[in-house]
């Protein structure tokens, strides 16, 4: 699955072309248009994704006859009950650099969500905050399977659960996002995807897991389903500036509602209407921004307020 490719808005040139009156050209005082432009900085999402590959590399290496390192590492990092009980709580994080160096398609799978999940969440929750959803989801999940497994043992390694958590809170920051299958052009809403999901690891949490049987697809529905609910406490109780506001609702989650639910914009998202009249400096700050983010993440970045901007920006140089 993938989303729509970032593709260049079709009203960013007839903004930065306009002479009217109301919007002076923009070409001269955008900081890309100049040659002492400074480039867009690495993303965490980026920053995370090389790090989970790196890792992975260097398990592959310290894995190899010549080294026969592979035991030691596992030892250390993986996730059991045993290194639980003896205090190595850091197994709660490294256990994600992990990957089973005989498949390499979890691994793949991995790296793909994550990115999938996180270059459209990372612009709306800040680098920051999308790094401790992170890595509170990877250590929030590995108690959670703990809990499950801790009659029956196992080991638990992958950064998946932190896919779920990511889809969480994008569901609920952008209850409107839609999804678009990579070979196929099938869309579908974001929160369809997640009822299905939790209701797939919900049935393989009772009738394999708990009892201690093995999942198919060596899947792990305790993490993920920890990771499910690491996102909406996060999204919930983290302070972003509504949160207060969040918290004082007892509601169930976006998701799990037969509609999504109405937001009060806040001053950062909120959409003129149709009606309202514009003011030149405000209109223009909206699109400053907005372009600044075209330019450092892609169309594909902008939430449905930002592009109802857009073409209402669009319909009035028309008028022009």
């Amino acid at each position: 699955m993938a989303c729509d490719p970032p593709r260049a808005s079709p009203v960013v040139g007839l903004v930065l072309t306009h002479k009217g009156d109301t919007f002076p050209s923009m070409a001269s005082d955008r900081t890309y248009m100049r040659n002492d432009y400074e480039r867009p900085r690495t993303t965490m999402l980026v920053w995370i994704v090389s790090a989970l590959s790196a890792a992975f590399v260097l398990q592959l290496i310290l894995g190899s006859p010549k080294l026969g390192f592979a035991d030691q590492v596992l030892d250390a990092m993986v996730l059991t009950i045993g290194s639980v009980k003896q205090w190595h709580l850091w197994t709660l994080l490294t256990h994600s650099l992990l990957h089973d160096p005989g498949n390499f398609w979890p691994a793949v799978v991995t790296v793909f969500g994550l990115i999938f999940t996180g270059r459209h969440l990372e612009p709306l929750i800040g680098s920051r905050r999308f790094l401790a959803l992170f890595v509170s989801s990877l250590a929030f999940s590995g108690l959670c399977w703990c809990a499950v497994h801790w009659t029956h043992g196992g080991a638990q390694i992958g950064a998946g659960a932190a896919i779920f958590a990511f889809l969480i809170v994008l569901s609920e920051v952008s209850a409107g996002t839609e999804m678009t299958l990579l070979f196929l052009p099938v869309s579908f809403r974001l929160r369809h995807l997640i009822l299905a999901i939790l209701t797939v690891e919900t049935l393989a949490l009772f009738f394999y897991e708990l009892p201690g049987a093995a999942v198919p697809l060596g899947l792990s529905p305790s993490a993920h389903l920890g990771g499910m609910l690491a996102g909406w406490l996060f999204y919930k109780f983290v302070p972003t500036g509504d949160s207060w506001d969040r918290i004082s609702r007892l509601s169930a989650p976006g998701f799990l509602r037969l509609k999504a639910p109405k937001r009060v914009p806040t001053a950062a998202t909120r959409a003129p209407s149709a009606t309202a009249p514009w003011r030149s400096g405000n209109l223009r700050a909206d699109v400053d921004r907005i372009l600044d983010k075209i330019n450092s993440h892609g169309f594909g970045s902008l939430s449905d307020e930002e592009k109802q901007i857009l073409d209402e920006a669009k319909d009035l140089l028309s008028k022009h």
